[in-house]
């Protein structure tokens, strides 16, 4: 019963990869798909970087700690 379930899963994985093949048919569509997961991406960590700075800032200034930069 477990190798029929990994073998649905794997078709399923597999006739959706290729439905997506075919839609990036040009290596230019695939630049523009991965650039745009690339900004996303960038936009996340850079978020998340100023988060953390703030809250850092938060925290040293509740225990009155003093940056040592």
């Amino acid at each position: 019963m477990k190798k029929l379930l990994w073998v649905s899963i794997g078709v399923g994985i597999g006739v959706l990869a290729s439905k997506k093949y075919t839609e990036v048919s040009s290596g230019a569509a695939l630049n523009r798909q991965i650039g745009k997961y690339a900004d996303r991406a960038s936009e996340i960590a850079e978020a998340f970087l100023t988060g953390m700075r703030s809250r850092e800032e938060e925290l040293r200034s509740a225990l009155g700690v003093n940056d040592t930069k």
